[in-house]
């Protein structure tokens, strides 16, 4: 209905949420030349100064203009990997209804960017939600211009004529013709779409939502109570029902009852520390009760309370008087190893006499198990004295330990290099100069050049660091000279801090102090893989360059193997990135090739010093960290499983990222399960043509079966926990001899592109192949499921504390909401469960999926999809 009638609604009326949509962003800014990357680095930590496309998110909240304040809290797009352009396309709902809406209602819209791993305001924008002429609600699309480098160019927001003319068009304000409208609306949109902005100049596209009618703001009339003279009040809580009663000249204004009150505050204080409780706190913990609590004791009831807060699962947040309970009883739980997380937590470390008598009783207390060590190393836990004890303690873990927590304690090291140590005047820094620690002694304590290297001063009194100095962390310097000890740790530790080091510029100095320190032999190792797998990354572009069919890209990569890849490993021997202990001797040509894949990734088969054979795939272009984090925490799991005697078969292929954008997969002979059905038709048929036995009750041999059963099982608990989505037929895989394991983890943590994913990928043919519902495989199945669940749950703990230490990771899917992520890794856990209920609810999870019949239906369009890609 045209706007220019005399048909409307009031904006009073409606208790519909305010909702926005953010479309997208156009518009560039110049780059840093070479030369100012190189003079000022800090800069490359801003990706909008590096990438003409980088990754970005906007907020949007409703704030009054006139008294100066926030009326709701900011809401977030969620994170989108830009490729070309920023395109979000999402609808904010806002928690504030249009009736509580008046003319001084502003969005105020900010524009983050990513500056290394936090996010910081690329831009500020205001406008108003209701149109300034006539108080009428906006509708339809908005464009907002602003020049990057002028805040005050964002004040002046104007629409485009043609963004006008099309708004009016859309929303039935123009007549509309059918035969001209097809001719001129395609044109002028086009025409708004491809608008060339000066460089440095962006818009921001905004959406509003279109009612059938025009919204008008109005203002009700009552009258006043004291002084019965009508007046105008601005209604700003929906649910405020003003009734005038003329007879008893009263107003009566209900709100619902205290248990249904629609009433909504918001207190921007809220999460502020009460003044009252701040000074009440530290009157109770004054210095001269210490005495009498040394000798406090609990009684039965008070210890079964005290064993309840040392038991919560990590990330839970006692509440002030359970802070307050810990800190009384701080005496008497020292010889308790668990409860030192939870007086921590309980203390607040700003506060020196809390802080010193902390630090001294960590010093007498029972030594606390590495798990518990790694939380401490966590971002919640910033005071160097803290992550020091941490580090003593992991001191005493072996080799094989460290390998399985490497890439986290590395993310742990990222965090304090951005964070925890970037305060110069801290004199606890350990700070190591390059050319004292190449002949440094690895046990020579490092306190002593600590003191050496702090005391040079200002004449402000500020720190002063040489240029040549490196800053290091305890975790830092215990992990280099560790990795120094060890060849295979050393191995891990240098690639995992290369992979991170272009999001994280400072990391490039801790490798630089561990290279300094290498001895000649391990430099030349390390020295031959960069080589090798900068010939990868060659090898692999040049191949994609090559725009024609996958056998002339074969015969190129069997022409490049030859004639450089042979050439570099002929003189020299080099062991494999991905897998130190493996020396690689040649390259084998007839056995290598080129994936159909727009990436191209390779095939690569190396005969090794033993005379064996090992595969590899190398991708460039695909970030790998999301699936070397996966396949490290089902290696974790496989190792806790082993540990209590649980051997499932697993066998978690190897994935190494090599950079942000590149990477080795370790490639295992198997089949997709869609292939097999395919040419199978089913998964007994399959094993049956490997490993047949006539003796048998389904024709395979008992242990390929035996093989299957338990990797299944384990599989389907491992990727249930973690969340593993975009489960289709084509990343389940089979090995010959009947292990299961799935590939491909772009989707993690409940992620999935498909609508209503199940909680666990169990498909029917799996099912099929153990004999069917009713076999002895199909209850041995259940059985190792729920053992390995129950295992996996005695070990959240580790598990949530390395997804804790990953928070500040680049990992896509922990990198939308950190928090959420590890919430919904416990989540899975259900540790508030009892054993036989968390069985009962596995049975479920399991009956579930057998039932379930839309995957099967997704699973059919996937393979259609497929055929009509291929």
């Amino acid at each position: 209905m045209p706007s220019k009638s005399v048909t409307f609604c009031v904006s009073q009326d409606l208790e519909t949420p305010l909702r926005i949509k953010v479309k997208s962003l156009e518009g560039h800014k110049p780059l840093l030349k070479h030369s100012q990357r190189i003079s000022q680095p800090l800069l490359t930590q801003r990706a909008s100064n590096v990438f003409p496309v980088s990754e970005m998110l906007v907020s949007v909240q409703v704030f009054d203009e006139e008294r100066n304040r926030n009326m709701t809290i900011p809401l977030f797009t969620p994170y989108v990997p830009f490729k070309n352009t920023r395109k979000w396309e999402e609808w904010l709902i806002l928690p504030i209804n249009i009736n509580q809406l008046n003319t001084s209602s502003w969005l105020r819209i900010i524009i983050w960017e990513f500056e290394g791993t936090k996010s910081v305001p690329f831009f500020i924008l205001n406008t108003p939600i209701f149109n300034i002429e006539d108080n009428t609600l906006k509708r339809g699309q908005e464009c907002l211009q602003f020049r990057y480098d002028d805040p005050q160019s964002g004040q002046k927001l104007e629409n485009s004529a043609l963004l006008e003319s099309l708004n009016k068009f859309y929303l039935g304000d123009v007549r509309k013709i059918s035969w001209l409208d097809e001719i001129t609306v395609p044109m002028l949109t086009k025409r708004a779409d491809k608008k060339i902005l000066e460089l440095g100049t962006f818009q921001l596209n905004i959406e509003f939502p279109v009612f059938e009618l025009p919204v008008v703001f109005a203002q009700r009339t009552y009258t006043d109570v004291q002084k019965n003279i009508p007046t105008l009040h601005n209604f700003e809580q929906s649910n405020e029902v003003a009734e005038y009663n003329k007879t008893e000249s009263r107003m009566k204004i209900s709100t619902g009852n205290k248990y249904n009150s629609t009433l909504k505050f918001y207190d921007p204080d809220q999460f502020s520390n009460n003044p009252i409780e701040e000074k009440y706190r530290r009157l109770e913990r004054a210095s001269k009760r210490s005495n009498m609590d040394r000798h406090a004791k609990p009684d039965t009831k008070k210890r079964d309370y005290l064993n309840k807060l040392i038991n919560y699962p990590p990330g839970t947040r006692l509440t002030a008087h359970e802070k307050g309970s810990i800190w009384k009883y701080r005496y008497y739980l020292v010889n308790n190893k668990k409860a030192l997380k939870k007086l921590l937590q309980s203390t607040n470390l700003t506060e020196e006499t809390e802080r010193t008598e902390v630090l001294e009783l960590m010093d007498s207390w029972a030594e606390i198990d590495i798990d518990d060590a790694i939380e401490l190393l966590g971002p919640d836990y910033k005071n160097i004295s803290v992550r020091a004890y941490a580090v003593n303690r992991l001191k005493k873990a072996s080799d094989k330990e460290l390998e399985l927590y490497l890439l986290q304690l590395v993310q742990a090291v990222s965090f304090e290099c951005l964070s925890t140590f970037s305060d110069k005047s801290n004199s606890e820094f350990t700070i190591v100069d390059i050319a004292l620690s190449q002949t440094m002694d690895n046990s020579t304590s490092m306190t002593a050049q600590q003191q050496k290297m702090i005391n040079s001063t200002n004449n402000s009194g500020e720190s002063t660091v040489d240029e040549s100095a490196i800053v290091i962390s305890p975790l830092a310097e215990f992990l280099i000279r560790r990795a120094i000890m060890s060849p295979r740790l050393g191995n891990f530790f240098y690639w995992y801090m290369k992979s991170d080091s272009e999001d994280n510029p400072y990391l490039n100095q801790i490798i630089e102090s561990f290279w300094s320190r290498l001895p000649n032999n391990r430099v030349a190792m390390l020295e031959d893989q960069i080589v090798l797998v900068d010939m990868l990354r060659d090898l692999c572009e040049e191949i994609k360059r090559l725009k024609d069919t996958t056998i002339k890209k074969m015969d190129l990569l069997h022409h490049l193997l030859n004639t450089r890849l042979k050439h570099l490993l002929k003189n020299r021997e080099i062991s494999l990135p991905i897998d130190p202990d493996i020396i690689v001797v040649d390259v084998l040509p007839e056995m290598s090739k080129v994936f159909k894949s727009s990436l191209s990734p390779l095939k690569l088969a190396f005969k090794t010093k033993t005379g064996s054979c090992y595969s590899l795939m190398y991708k460039v272009g695909d970030d790998l960290r999301q699936d070397q984090l996966v396949v490290q925490i089902i290696s974790l799991m496989n190792e806790l499983l082993m540990n209590e005697n649980v051997d499932l078969k697993l066998i978690p292929y190897k994935i190494l990222a090599t950079g942000p954008q590149e990477g080795a997969i370790q490639f295992i002979p198997n089949d997709t399960m869609a292939n097999i059905l395919s040419v199978h038709h089913g998964i007994l048929p399959y094993l049956r043509s490997h490993y047949p036995d006539d003796t048998a009750e389904l024709g395979v041999q008992d242990w390929v079966m035996d093989n299957f059963v338990k990797s299944c099982a384990g599989y389907c608990v491992i990727t249930y926990i973690l969340g593993v989505g975009d489960r289709h037929l084509d990343n389940l895989l089979i090995t010959p001899d009947g292990h299961f394991f799935h590939a491909d983890f772009g989707y993690i943590l409940g992620q999935d592109p498909k609508p209503f994913p199940p909680l666990m990928k169990l498909p029917p043919q799996i099912i099929e192949a153990f004999g069917g519902a009713e076999s002895s495989n199909y209850n041995k199945f259940r059985s190792y499921c729920f053992v390995v669940y129950s295992i996996l749950r005695r070990n959240a703990g580790l598990i949530l504390n390395l997804f804790e230490l990953m928070k500040t990771s680049n990992i896509p899917d922990i990198r939308i909401d950190p928090d959420g992520a590890v919430l919904k890794v416990k989540e899975r856990f259900n540790l508030d469960m009892s054993e036989e209920e968390a069985t009962v609810h596995f049975q479920n999870l399991i009956n579930d999926s057998v039932n379930a019949l839309l995957p099967i239906v997704i699973d059919h369009l996937h393979n259609l999809a497929q055929y009509w890609r291929a």
